[in-house]
């Protein structure tokens, strides 16, 4: 029984996998061997690559492409227009062998801004937030804050995430919602 919602312009390539509660909206395109984890949302005109993972509880807002070498792990949030790649020098003359894209993770409970991008062979750590706009060309720290071309980290995630601390950090940080240190 079918438990997730696809609109009927969605194209749904074979041996795809859906989770419970998914919704895929108008335009979007799952490529072969996919896999969409349970209560994900898949804004319009979407592409998720051939082979690609997307954990439980994601949101991927409208033009994302996912492409293969991709994973994305639970509750993160893809704002609208982000952009991964998958090869670090293309060319338009020399094809690449899909056994040689670069691989890109995207740790749980990250939030990845509007119009950001994130280069091929990048982890970007749990809990992290990337700004609107920036371009990720080096690996990112757990719950730090990146801005900025190239994306620099500006500031910290509080473990209650409801706190962001900026930088320059003072000696004793104190979160004043949770109290955490």
């Amino acid at each position: 029984m079918k438990n997730y919602y696809i609109h009927k312009t969605a194209l749904i390539d074979d041996n795809v996998k859906i989770g419970n509660s998914s919704k895929i909206w108008h335009w979007s395109h799952l490529s072969k061997n996919s896999k969409l984890g349970v209560k994900c949302t898949l804004g319009q005109n979407v592409f998720i690559g051939e082979n690609v993972s997307i954990g439980s509880n994601v949101k991927i807002q409208n033009n994302v492409s996912v492409f293969q070498g991709v994973k994305i792990e639970d509750n993160v949030f893809c704002g609208p227009s982000v952009v991964f790649t998958n090869v670090k020098y293309p060319l338009a003359t020399k094809k690449i062998n899909k056994k040689n894209y670069k691989k890109t993770l995207v740790k749980k409970g990250v939030t990845l801004g509007a119009n950001c991008t994130i280069l091929c062979g990048i982890t970007i750590g749990e809990d992290s937030i990337v700004g609107a706009g920036s371009v990720i060309t080096k690996n990112v720290k757990k719950k730090s804050v990146v801005v900025g071309n190239p994306a620099k980290e500006i500031g910290k995630v509080c473990k209650c995430k409801n706190r962001i601390f900026k930088k320059p950090y003072k000696n004793k940080l104190k979160c004043n919602v949770c109290g955490n240190k």
